[in-house]
């Protein structure tokens, strides 16, 4: 039995969502309690991963794309566009990947995810303890590299934030690679946000 297998699964919320079956259109995320249901991703959206993952050395890292995440002690079970972890860390199967293991989570924002990516999944990667969390947002243009989570719970945030505009090297430390974006398309006909 896994880490996994054993958090806890009282809430009723939490066993709704491990037995329903969704729509398979769908990409569906329990997020502190809410089931969130998203369509697909726009093409820049995947061409932005597609451009990360071809950049993370495969030899030493993992590099999972539509991969669920059990957040220990929450009740969350978010879908990150990229999870990083060491090359031999984690399980190799099942359908949840503990947080503790993950080195870097990926969110590309969407026109519809800005709040969720920049409010509510920061808190929750950071009350994980998850030691990086890259947000890369077609919307501003922009990547936000945010690390050293602090805090429990609800409260919990990172102390560091970067924020590289596309076009720029964005280092990312917890990897030790400089993130090239020239090949990040920005959203057009977007309207701008407020975040981070």
């Amino acid at each position: 039995m896994t880490a996994v297998d054993d958090r806890p699964t009282t809430t009723d919320i939490m066993r709704y969502f491990e037995n329903f079956e969704f729509p398979e259109e769908f990409k569906v995320e329990l997020l502190r309690g809410e089931i969130v249901m998203m369509a697909g991703p726009d093409v820049a959206h995947n061409d932005i991963v597609e451009a990360v993952v071809d950049q993370i050395p495969r030899r030493q890292w993992r590099r999972l794309q539509t991969q669920d995440v059990a957040m220990l002690e929450q009740t969350s079970e978010p879908q990150p566009d990229l999870v990083v972890l060491e090359r031999g860390s984690g399980p190799g199967h099942g359908r949840l990947m503990p947080s503790e293991v993950i080195t870097l989570l990926v969110e590309v924002v969407s026109k519809t995810s800005v709040e969720r990516d920049y409010c509510v999944k920061r808190s929750i990667y950071a009350a994980a303890k998850v030691p990086a969390y890259l947000i890369i947002d077609p919307v501003m243009a922009q990547c936000v590299l945010l690390t050293e989570p602090t805090g429990p719970g609800d409260d919990s945030d990172y102390r560091r934030q970067r924020i590289t505009k596309f076009g720029d090297l964005t280092p990312l430390e917890p990897l030790g690679i400089e993130l090239d974006t020239s090949e990040f398309a920005a959203y057009e006909k977007v309207r701008p946000h407020r975040y981070p």
